[in-house]
């Protein structure tokens, strides 16, 4: 039997509704509406960049527009619907799937031996947990350094904060708290008292559980796809591709075919309906809103790149004469268009949300059909009011007063930019 045939645009479009985005920030923001959101994207990524926001405010603040920061610790650090680990990288995840995470906590200790020595001799664990244990909730700080010990990077650590590092990932210990964005430790029974008494899935399991979540974020994966969304902890390709093969031979499992892609594709049996319903939406997505460059719809840059046409990477770490849009740009998404990119700054001081340049994409500029996923022609009066209001939007969040225009690319739009700005302020 030959695979289905799906359309791209299809993909695309199950992609943003399974990532919250076919109404970007109109949401209401509320616990069960928080913790469906990070189970159903399987995670929420936390970066330590801070030069608008912090990665998981500026994620949250796409989909549900500005809320209550007090109202999200609350929930995380006092309801304990997420806690922080790993499944991108580091990230806040859902405690409903606390089997998932205790099962890789216990392969994690059960593998850490063979692969970097015995902590119990290489890394003081003993004594940070007693310390831990005493105290109830310590930081990283509260560890001094060895007499005559240097500071350094990542790759000088000190040996107590190694120790943290594997106690955490073990799940011995937990992120009790943040102050100062900086991590406050306990023993995992006062995170997640249910922790001990949760059995921890089996290592064919949660690759199983791995895969089939990953399926349900995007709607439809490739294999690489599948390798770039949920990344820790690595598994073995061999090792994936037979879960994979297993899933479809047992029924759970679709393999496809994609408009224009050559590669089979997969989608969870279950959404195959949903897939199809996909296919004939007239419009995926209704508004507008600015994407964080940690969120995870950008989670595998080369699979948007493959459904849009549309080229994403994070200039942080370029030099500053080789970038092209900016050090932090956050792509432009407009009806289930990504329409261009904006380079910003917050502010602090000044409060004032610099819009240091606004690229906006050749193919929308020319009024052109998109390079690749599409659902018609765009209103470029209304894209460009989407993107003065999402701009607004974002600095009454972050308590900026105003919105500062720089660059626009091309630089005739430059008026049409500003008067927008003006308008959304009226």
């Amino acid at each position: 039997m030959s695979a289905p045939q799906v359309p791209a645009r299809a993909v695309a479009a199950l992609f943003l509704e399974r990532q919250s985005l076919s109404r970007p920030r109109a949401q209401r923001f509320t616990g069960p509406a928080l913790q469906a959101f990070v189970e159903q994207v399987c995670g929420l990524q936390i970066d330590s960049v801070n030069v608008i926001d912090r990665a998981h405010h500026l994620t949250l603040w796409s989909r549900f527009g500005p809320y209550d920061r007090a109202t999200l610790d609350r929930l995380i650090y006092r309801k304990r619907l997420l806690f922080e680990y790993l499944s991108h990288v580091a990230c806040f995840v859902s405690s409903r799937d606390l089997p998932i995470w205790r099962g890789i906590m216990q392969a994690l200790v059960e593998r850490w031996p063979g692969r970097h020595g015995d902590p119990e001799t290489t890394m003081p664990i003993v004594e940070v947990e007693r310390r831990i244990t005493e105290a109830g909730v310590l930081g990283n700080a509260d560890f001094e350094r060895a007499a005559g010990e240097k500071a350094g990077g990542w790759w000088t650590w000190k040996p107590a904060q190694h120790a943290l590092e594997y106690l955490w990932k073990s799940g011995r210990i937990g992120v009790h708290s943040r102050v100062h964005f900086q991590k406050r430790y306990a023993l995992m029974d006062r995170v997640l008292p249910q922790a001990r008494a949760t059995a921890p899935l089996p290592r064919e399991q949660i690759l199983r559980q791995r895969l089939l979540k990953s399926l349900g974020a995007m709607g439809a994966a490739t294999v690489d796809d599948l390798h770039g969304y949920w990344t820790w902890p690595r598994f073995p390709v061999p090792e994936q591709r037979a879960a994979l093969s297993g899933l479809v031979r047992e029924g759970e499992i679709v393999e496809l075919g994609v408009e224009g892609s050559r590669r089979p594709w997969f989608a969870r049996t279950a959404d195959m309906a949903a897939l199809e319903r996909a296919a004939r939406v007239r419009r995926p997505s209704r508004g507008t809103t600015l994407l964080c460059p940690f969120d995870s719809f950008l989670w595998h840059r080369e699979r948007v790149h493959r459904l849009w046409g549309y080229f994403y990477r994070i200039e942080i770490y370029v030099p500053g004469h080789l970038r092209t849009h900016g050090y932090y740009t956050l792509p432009l998404l407009h009806e289930g268009q990504l329409i261009g990119r904006v380079d910003l700054k917050n502010d602090r001081p000044n409060r004032v949300l610099e819009a240091k340049h606004v690229h906006l994409e050749p193919w929308f500029v020319r009024g052109e059909a998109p390079p690749a996923a599409s659902w018609g022609a765009l209103d470029r009066d209304a894209a460009l009011a989407g993107l003065a209001e999402s701009l607004g939007s974002l600095a009454t969040f972050l308590g900026a007063e105003h919105v500062r225009l720089g660059r626009v690319s091309p630089a005739r739009w430059k008026p049409d930019v500003a008067r927008a700005l003006r308008a959304a302020r009226t």
